[in-house]
């Protein structure tokens, strides 16, 4: 059965090194369909009531964008890891094109910087909140057409041939990197055969900026399968989920900045601001607070639609004070979610064995802010986190789905019994991870326990969270 699977492996990327122009004609296609779902809503006038995704565009858009495209990519990560980047994305294939026919600058110092995957996906994050990314055409083309521009732009002047935008700049590199390492599938590099080649050993390109020799995980690559037979080294390869969480990478503190706080904090407080009666309660309290000192100016609806949600034709705009309000939502889902998981991991890992700086790697380029507080173990054990945070994100993305399926008609008996199971099973998940992580610390079985035991109650707002979402609310 392994070998079979191998063989196949094998088969499918010898496939697409060998169809590349065909590949790339599907790619154009596939920018056709984006540009054309991106660009032609927001021409068009606001559905009305009577709109379904059958008879109009604009709903058949947003069902396109969130409804499937943006939710079922996540799960293609863990599935297949990043062939979403390599052979299919509309960014991807534009950013490449674009560097292809520019100017090929050096990538600067500041593009590089480790900070871009946090900083690009909170920022996308909370402003696709205040314009309603998921309701309004304008506001998809000002988030999705912003990001395809920079990709543009970035891939015009940086780098030949290369996907600079998607290495180093892309809101959700980060995301799709942290899912795409449990994938069961990986390009693996034989440093034997590296080091005496007997074929392919014309270069190639690796647009995504992969160091192939060193190449260890698929965090990184894109799966397009150029690489495939390259020096008789790399070859497409199936490996257990759990591989490269538990014995390759180590993580860093962006990652555990990414993982603790945007996936499981920020994310968190974007998909349940709108549910929440608690966010109603504080800006009828707030506002009442203002008409009582006579101070309206936060009251009012006067924000143009690219920075605060404003359509008076459907009775639906946000004042000063709406803006505010899910601002503080945010970032107190930050606080609250994320704050006492980071706690969690910082005290599991001071309970453990110490662990050696080169087994991070990447101790030294912490920020001064963290202090003593950041703790090079710790990043180690969030890498365990990913199973979790990932079914966050999809389940959040998801309920655009389930609610343009509910206003088509379709029963939603299901869908709470189903968002448990798998917010359930990837939390086991992660807790399977964590206890495998402790487990390498050479820990007493004790020990492990009071750790992994930590890490779970550090989990529990999280899972409240979502039980609110899902039942309460």
């Amino acid at each position: 059965m392994a070998m079979a699977l191998k063989r196949a492996a094998g088969q499918t990327a010898d496939f697409l090194r060998d169809h590349a122009a065909l590949l790339r004609k599907v790619q154009w296609v596939i920018v056709f369909f984006y540009l054309f779902l991106l660009i032609v809503p927001a021409a068009m006038p606001l559905p009305d009531n009577t709109a379904s995704m059958f008879n109009n565009l604009t709903i058949m858009a947003q069902f396109a964008f969130w409804g499937i495209w943006w939710p079922f990519v996540l799960v293609s990560m863990p599935l297949f890891g990043r062939a979403w980047c390599g052979l299919f994305c509309p960014e991807g294939m534009l950013t490449e094109w674009a560097s292809e026919h520019g100017r090929g600058k050096a990538i600067p110092k500041w593009i590089r910087w480790g900070g871009w995957p946090f900083v690009a996906f909170a920022l996308t994050t909370i402003y696709g909140q205040l314009v309603s990314v998921y309701q309004y055409p304008w506001a998809v083309l000002a988030v999705l057409g912003g990001s395809t521009l920079g990709a543009l732009v970035i891939g015009y002047l940086y780098g030949r041939k290369k996907r600079v935008w998607c290495k180093y700049l892309c809101p959700v590199n980060g995301v799709f990197n942290l899912l795409a390492k449990l994938a069961p599938w990986h390009y693996k590099v034989s440093e034997e055969a590296w080091r005496h080649p007997e074929r392919r050993i014309e270069s190639i390109n690796c647009a995504p900026l992969v160091p192939l020799r060193n190449m260890k995980g698929a965090g990184d690559c894109h799966m397009c399968g150029r690489c495939s037979d390259y020096r008789g080294a790399i070859h497409l390869t199936p490996r257990s989920p759990e591989e490269e969480i538990v014995h390759i990478e180590s993580g860093d503190h962006w990652q555990t900045a990414l993982i603790v706080f945007g996936l499981m904090g920020l994310a968190v407080g974007a998909f349940l601001w709108s549910a929440s009666p608690w966010f109603v309660t504080v800006k009828q309290a707030a506002a009442t607070w203002l008409v009582e000192r006579d101070i309206y100016w936060p009251l009012a609806q006067n924000a143009p639609w690219f920075i605060l949600t404003h359509y008076p034709d459907v009775n639906d705009s946000f004042s000063w004070l709406d803006g505010a309000g899910i601002l503080m939502f945010i970032f107190g889902a930050v606080v609250v979610v994320g704050g006492p998981l980071y706690i969690a991991l910082w005290l599991a890992d001071c309970l453990l064995p110490g662990v050696r700086a080169q087994e991070t790697g990447k101790r030294a380029s912490a920020p001064k802010w963290l202090g003593r507080f950041g703790r090079p173990g710790m990043h180690r054990l969030a890498q365990g986190l990913i199973p979790a945070a990932g079914a966050g994100v999809f389940l959040g993305l998801s309920a655009t789905t389930l609610t343009l399926l509910k206003n088509e008609g379709m029963p939603m008996f299901w869908a709470t019994g189903t968002r448990f199971v798998i917010l359930g099973l990837a939390l086991l998940w992660s807790l399977r991870l964590v206890w495998r992580i402790v487990g390498k610390r050479r820990a007493h079985i004790g020990t492990q326990l009071t750790a992994t035991f930590v890490v779970t109650l550090g989990l529990m707002p999280f899972c409240m969270a979502w039980y609110l979402f899902f039942v309460v609310w």
